[in-house]
């Protein structure tokens, strides 16, 4: 393809040069004239609404008045002065003020003369007032791209802002690129995909974006932009899918053996719900097929995952081969392998257990006997990685929480075998179906949506500091029962910003009210060292200590049945997805379980929202779905898988509807052309052939 003028350097671009050219870059990461024309604004002014000055209200975001100059006059001395103009309509009068460009404003603006005066508007004394106005003569001239309907508004920073590319100075910008290279904006969709969804071609798109001429032009071009970025994001993820489907053949597990059907039949102590059922068919049929299954599956808290897991590494020693488990922590290491030890006899299979702290001697043990095959399931943390850990046949890699590692450290288990094992990934955070999509797009994802038979719903109730004598009440009176208390704050010390009640001062106040050696507390956060947390832990989880103080390092994994109280402390700091994680360490044994949310008594809306969405409901999904929409998808999804949630315009809380049809047109793209040959789809394949991933703005041309 030819170079295109719009990969240009900002350098080159009129208004720019090297020295703004070096700063955009810095500010905000943009090299090229494609990428100035892929900065989209984040929001427009209506300049079709006007106020009169009897109606303004200091509240109001920015207004415009028509009015005429009653009076001018510069103040102060020439070091410090300003110029004051008198402005006024047919219902009141207010003030215009400069500050800067005094005397160029004092020449150019006249007495007598009706104008469009453009700003925020302040009330001080009784009278409004806008500093530094935009200002048109009236009535409108209709020559100024934007200004007649919408006006865009660009992200900015302080250090542009001083070199004059505050948003009108970006707006400035963006206008040279288009009315100079707007002919060279190739279209990057094929035309039927275009024609069938009736897309608007992408010049229009951008310039539409920039500049919209009404409101449907706005939409139209909103709606491309966004199935365009979300369909690309698909693209690239089935394409990945499709090569590693073709590439990575799987091991075959062609029966059901004496391993599982012995654990199914005889040994699990409770009947598997219709979901786990479920799930695991889906596992069965993947690992059938000749190649390897990469599936995710989602559970809630409390779910049954682990036991999904252990069947499905049963099913894979059945099929002679040997499984492992890795893990983010190793204290989540060892329940599971605790968890494990206590539904199987040791011949059914041998499990082991591997991290860091493993002794040198059992170190050397464990591998020797697992690289000759003596080891049929291998259960550990990071250490599994390692280069030394080598497997006689590693069929099925399970990895619990596995948004907790990098991209690198779960391909290493890929490569322990001569033929990829199956992949496996767990997470107990339940993730909104257009999320998991997008995030996920290359995994075949199984949800497990049902609870084991007899969990009682943790009641959710919310507390305000004045009720905390309450608390402490209903904390002793679980205690007396013999249950446990986790309390969480989200600080370990004070903090000059944060107002919060903290770990530290919270413990003083837990052993005034709780006090030994009736009561023992053990302390957890992420400050300490790992031997000391897992020595307080366990004093928790063998039931020496009543209370565990902690911060979020509790948040994932720990499992301790006795435990019926959770305490979370300035719950408001929370987001939703980890509260329900948070609340999810109970619930987990027979009694009825509590989830304690204690706040201040000033609540934003949007905390009020999350506090009573945790007290209506304990369905992990319709929780992170409202999360999504409260917070965005780039808080929910962390480290989940980095660079998938750049999003420029498509927005997964409310574009389901098109995230959709993006991902329908892919799937139907690849089944009907795998190999993407036909000639419609060969800038397709072009995106596909470059090595950075595509995202739809990486390149306009």
């Amino acid at each position: 393809m030819q170079p295109s003028n719009l990969e240009n350097s900002l350098v080159y671009l009129k208004g720019v040069g090297p020295k703004k050219a070096e700063l955009i870059k810095k500010e905000l990461g943009l090299e090229t004239y494609a990428q100035l024309l892929a900065h989209f604004p984040f929001r427009y002014i209506d300049r079709t609404r006007f106020y009169k000055i009897s109606e303004l209200h200091e509240d109001y975001p920015f207004v415009q008045i028509i009015g005429r100059i009653l009076a001018k006059d510069i103040i102060g001395d020439k070091h410090k002065k300003r110029l004051v103009i008198r402005f006024g309509d047919e219902t009141g009068y207010m003030e215009l003020i400069w500050f800067q460009a005094v005397q160029w404003a004092y020449d150019n603006l006249h007495i007598g003369k009706v104008y469009i005066a453009f700003g925020k508007a302040s009330l001080f004394q009784q009278t409004f007032s806008i500093s530094h106005p935009e200002m048109e003569v009236y009535p409108r001239q209709g020559n100024l791209k934007g200004n007649a309907s919408l006006q865009p508004v660009y992200s900015s920073t302080e250090k542009l802002k001083k070199a004059f590319l505050d948003s009108k100075g970006i707006q400035k910008l963006v206008q040279v690129v288009l009315e100079q290279y707007a002919h060279e904006i190739n279209e990057n969709l094929p035309e039927y995909i275009r024609l069938k969804y009736k897309l608007v071609n992408k010049k229009e798109a951008l310039s539409a974006i920039h500049f919209p001429k009404n409101a449907l032009a706005f939409k139209q071009a909103q709606r491309r932009l966004k199935f365009e970025e979300l369909f690309f994001i698909q693209l690239e993820m089935w394409h990945q899918k499709v090569q590693r489907e073709r590439k990575f053949k799987g091991l075959v597990f062609s029966e059901v053996g004496p391993r599982l059907n012995l654990f199914y039949k005889e040994m699990l102590p409770f009947d598997l719900t219709n979901a786990q059922k479920r799930v695991i068919k889906e596992i069965r049929l993947d690992t059938q097929r000749g190649i390897q299954m990469n599936r995710l599956v989602q559970g809630d808290v409390g779910s049954g995952k682990t036991i999904v897991a252990l069947m499905s590494m049963l099913l894979a020693v059945d099929n002679k081969a040997q499984a492992c488990m890795m893990a983010p922590t190793e204290i989540l290491a060892q329940q599971h392998f605790q968890s494990i030890q206590s539904l199987i006899k040791d011949d059914l299979v041998k499990v082991a257990i591997l991290t860091g702290h493993t002794k040198k001697k059992d170190r050397d043990r464990i591998l020797k006997a697992l690289e000759i095959g003596e080891i049929d399931i291998l259960i550990g943390t990071h250490a599994l990685i390692e280069d030394r850990v080598v497997f006689h046949n590693l069929g099925l890699v399970v990895i619990d929480e596995q948004h907790r590692f990098g991209v690198e450290q779960r391909a290493k288990l890929w490569q322990k075998n001569a033929i990829p094992p199956h992949i496996l990934v767990m997470t107990a955070t339940p993730i909104p179906r257009t999320l998991a999509m997008t995030l996920y797009g290359d995994l075949e994802v199984s949800v497990i949506d049902e609870l084991p038979a007899g969990r009682k719903p943790i009641e959710t109730k919310h507390l305000v500091e004045g009720q905390r004598l309450r608390l402490f009440g209903f904390m002793r009176q679980e205690i007396a029962k013999g249950r446990q208390v986790y309390v969480v704050y989200p600080l370990i010390s004070e903090s000059e910003k944060l107002d919060l009640l903290n770990l530290e001062t919270g413990v003083e106040q837990l052993r005034y009210h709780f006090p030994l050696p009736e009561y023992q507390i053990s302390i957890v956060h992420g400050k300490m060292k790992n031997a000391e947390k897992n020595y307080e832990m366990e004093l928790f989880i063998s039931g020496k200590t009543q209370i565990m103080v902690a911060t979020t390092v509790i948040e994932v994994g720990v499992n301790v049945p006795n435990a019926s109280v959770m305490v979370i402390e300035n719950a408001e700091r929370f987001g939703l997805s980890q509260l329900h994680q948070l609340r999810g360490r109970v619930g987990r044994g027979a009694e009825q379980s509590y989830c304690l949310l204690m706040s201040g008594d000033k609540l934003n809306p949007v905390s009020k929202q999350r506090l009573q969405t945790m007290v209506k409901s304990n369905n992990g999904f319709e929780i992170a779905e409202i999360d999504l929409e409260l917070r965005g998808p780039g808080d929910i999804s962390g480290t989940m898988q980095s660079g998938v949630m750049e999003l420029k315009m498509a927005n997964l809380a409310t574009d389901q509807a098109i995230l959709q049809e993006a991902r329908k047109t892919v799937i139907e793209l690849f089944t009907q052309d795998p190999d993407l040959n036909n000639p419609s789809h060969a800038k397709l394949k072009y995106h596909l052939t470059r090595k950075a991933r595509i995202i739809a703005y990486d390149k306009i041309s």
